[in-house]
């Protein structure tokens, strides 16, 4: 059973498909609804859990009555939660989320990280891990876990979901840099991304292929399947979860195996509502 690190955002997650956005001063009934502990490190681990590994989670979640919510969550995900605020009693981070029913695209409000600090724990254990990944969300925590790993000879993957204060300090220390097209860097991606180091270069472009840099101008493209989509939510974080599970079974070697893999699940995660429903589901 490979065991994964993760590092990063946890909220609390309200998700209700709809007809249509509502407009100003508007109010719309939604056709269904689900609530979950949500954030990109959060729904990887989530997902490394799904695929049989154990996951460890290294994230905020406090002693608020909403927190019990998000901890019943991940509890029933089999994830494994060091809270490292554990006498906060202000509310989670609460994302709101619409999703329209008839394309599968999300509108989202939420504070994410807003206002947090998470201290790094002295007594940081990676003892047995095979692979960590952090969302930058709380980057003197995705500093820590990296470097420590990287100490270690621990594979690390960089969920690159927007460029954050304290990036530029994670991309040396990153094997992996999975982004998306949307990705905007302060220059030409493949360029900063070369200038600090980093090996591997994975960028996704929804339901267009997978591209990918690697050592010694590899490169290449990876298909992504298709499937009729529901809810885009999550995708990115169930897509960056199975990539991390791969890497972590299978380490760095081979890639574009480890991207198809990946692609292949969360495609399957694009076709059912919300971010836990897919896991029930065998079909793409």
């Amino acid at each position: 059973m490979p065991h994964a690190v993760f590092a990063g955002l946890c909220t609390l997650d309200v998700i209700q498909s709809v007809e249509r956005v509502p407009g100003p001063n508007e109010k719309v009934t939604a056709l269904r609804q689900t609530v979950a502990a949500g954030g990109p490190a959060t729904n990887a681990a989530v997902t490394f859990a799904h695929l049989g590994g154990r996951a460890t989670l290294l994230t905020g979640v406090g002693r608020h009555p909403l927190a019990a919510g998000v901890r019943a969550d991940l509890a029933a995900c089999r994830v494994g939660v060091r809270d490292l605020t554990p006498g906060h009693d202000g509310p989670p981070s609460v994302s709101s989320i619409l999703v329209t029913a008839a394309t599968g695209a999300r509108a989202v409000a939420s504070t994410n990280a807003a206002g947090a600090h998470l201290v790094p724990p002295d007594d940081l254990d990676l003892d047995g891990v095979s692979a960590v990944q952090v969302d930058g969300h709380h980057p003197a925590l995705a500093e820590a876990v990296l470097t420590a790993a990287r100490r270690r000879g621990i594979p690390t993957i960089l969920d690159a979901g927007s460029w954050k204060d304290g990036t530029e300090r994670l991309l040396p220390l990153a094997d992996v840099v999975a982004a998306s097209a949307d990705f905007r860097a302060p220059g030409p991606l493949r360029k900063i991304i070369r200038g600090y180091g980093v090996p591997w270069l994975a960028v996704t472009a929804g339901a267009d292929p997978i591209r990918w840099w690697g050592p010694g101008g590899a490169s290449g493209q990876v298909t992504v399947p298709a499937v009729p989509v529901v809810d885009t939510l999550g995708a990115g974080d169930v897509f960056h979860g199975a990539l991390t599970h791969a890497v972590a079974a299978g380490g760095l070697d081979s890639i574009a195996e480890a991207l198809g893999a990946a692609a292949q699940i969360a495609s399957r995660a694009c076709a059912h509502f919300g971010t836990r429903t897919w896991m029930h589901h065998t079909d793409t």
